[in-house]
C-alpha cells in the first residue's frame, strides 16, 4: 500500500479550504515530531491550568492551540473557536472561513504513549464568530482529524466521502491511503466507559446488558468491549474496523447533557462518520441535524456502523412503560 500511495494533491482540496487545510497539516507535522520525542523533549503532559470547561490543560494543549491559531491567521480564517479559549477569536477580518478546533484531543494520555489527536471543523464565516460556529452541523464544509500514533494520519472530508492520508516520516508529506473510507457494516466491538454503568439511563444499560449476554442474548453474538479514552483513537478504529462508540448522558452532575463538545468534537466526527457510510446521533437524533447554543456546549454521542447506531436509537425511542416491560425480555431486539 505504501508503494501505491500518492502525496496529498492540493487540487483535491476545495479552493476555499486549501490554505487552511495546508496550514493545519503543517502544524500537524510539527506536533507529530514533538510528540514522537516524548520525554526526550519538553514535559508535554504537565498540567498548566484549566480550560473554560473545567478540564485540566496540559502544556501540549496550550502549545497546540497557539500553533493552530497562528497558522490559521492568514490562511483565510476569520474566526477561530478552540476548546482552549473561552470565546471565539477574530483572526483576520478579511477571512471567509470559521475554524472550530480541539487542538489536542486525549491529552490525558500524553504521558502513557496512547494515540492522541487534533479534531477540526470548517464553516463559512458569517457576520460574527458565534453565528459562524453555532449553526447546524450539516452546514460544515469540511471536517477532519489528525491522529498522532504509531503513524500520524489525516482523516478528512469535504462532503464527498472520507479520505485517509498518512504522514511519510521520511518525506514529511501526507500520502493518500484511501480516497473513500467505508465503515464495515459488521463488527463485534463496542466502546463505552463501563465504570459509569450505574449512572446510565435504562435504555443504555439495557443495550449494554444485551451485548454482554453474548450469543445467548438478543443480539445473538459475542462482543468485545474497547475503551481508549481518546476520541480520535476510538474514531479511527471504528472507521477502519467498524463497531460502535457510546458516550451517553448520565446522572452525574455535569454529565446530564453528555461530555463531548458539539462544535469541535461531535459535529466534525459525525460528518466524517456519515461520509464513510456510518451513523452519528445523540441517542435519538442525528448530530448533523443539531446545532449548539454555546461554543462549549456538550452533547451525548453515539456513532459507528449504521445498523448498530440505529439499534441504540430503537432502545431509546420506546415509551418508558413499554421499555420497562420489554427490557425484561428483549424480544424485539433479537437478531
Amino acid at each position: 500500500m505504501t508503494n501505491a500511495a500518492t502525496p496529498i494533491d492540493p487540487d483535491d482540496i476545495p479552493e476555499d479550504c486549501r490554505a487552511v487545510v495546508t496550514a493545519i497539516c503543517e502544524v500537524g507535522r510539527r506536533l507529530s515530531r514533538l510528540i514522537a520525542r516524548g520525554a526526550m523533549g519538553q514535559d508535554l503532559g504537565v498540567q498548566v491550568g484549566r480550560n473554560s470547561g473545567g478540564d485540566g490543560q496540559k502544556a501540549l494543549d496550550v502549545m497546540a492551540d497557539e500553533a493552530f491559531a497562528a497558522a490559521a491567521r492568514g490562511a483565510g480564517v476569520r474566526y477561530y473557536g478552540s476548546e482552549e479559549r473561552e470565546t471565539v477569536t477574530e483572526l483576520d477580518e478579511t477571512g471567509t472561513l470559521a475554524l472550530a478546533i480541539d487542538p489536542l484531543d486525549g491529552s490525558s494520555n500524553i504521558d502513557v504513549n496512547v494515540s492522541i489527536g487534533t479534531i477540526f471543523s470548517i464553516y463559512p464565516a458569517a457576520a460574527d464568530g458565534m453565528t459562524s460556529l453555532l449553526r447546524k452541523a450539516s452546514e460544515q464544509i469540511a471536517a477532519g482529524y489528525i491522529i498522532y500514533g504509531p503513524q500520524t494520519s489525516l482523516v478528512i472530508t469535504f462532503g464527498a466521502g472520507t479520505r485517509l492520508y498518512t504522514l511519510d516520516p521520511e518525506s514529511q508529506r501526507f500520502m493518500l491511503i484511501s480516497a473513500r473510507l467505508r465503515i464495515p457494516d459488521k463488527s463485534p466491538e463496542y466502546a463505552i466507559n463501563a465504570s459509569n454503568y450505574r449512572h446510565w439511563s435504562a435504555p443504555v444499560r439495557a443495550y449494554i446488558d444485551d451485548c454482554l449476554a453474548g450469543e445467548d442474548g438478543p443480539h445473538s453474538r459475542n462482543y468485545n468491549m474497547r475503551w481508549i479514552a481518546s476520541l480520535v483513537a476510538e474514531t479511527h478504529r471504528i472507521l477502519i474496523r467498524g463497531g460502535l462508540f457510546l458516550y451517553p448522558a448520565d446522572a452525574r452532575p455535569g454529565y446530564q447533557r453528555g461530555r463531548l463538545r458539539m462544535v469541535y468534537e461531535s459535529a466534525p466526527i459525525a460528518m466524517l462518520i456519515e461520509q464513510a457510510g456510518g451513523g452519528a446521533t445523540d441517542g435519538h437524533t442525528s448530530i448533523l441535524d443539531q446545532s449548539a447554543r454555546g461554543l462549549h456546549d456538550r452533547t451525548p454521542l453515539v456513532f459507528g456502523s449504521k445498523e448498530k447506531v440505529d439499534r441504540v436509537t430503537a432502545y431509546h425511542d420506546l415509551p418508558p412503560a413499554e421499555a420497562s416491560a420489554l427490557f425484561g425480555q428483549r424480544g424485539l431486539f433479537r437478531a
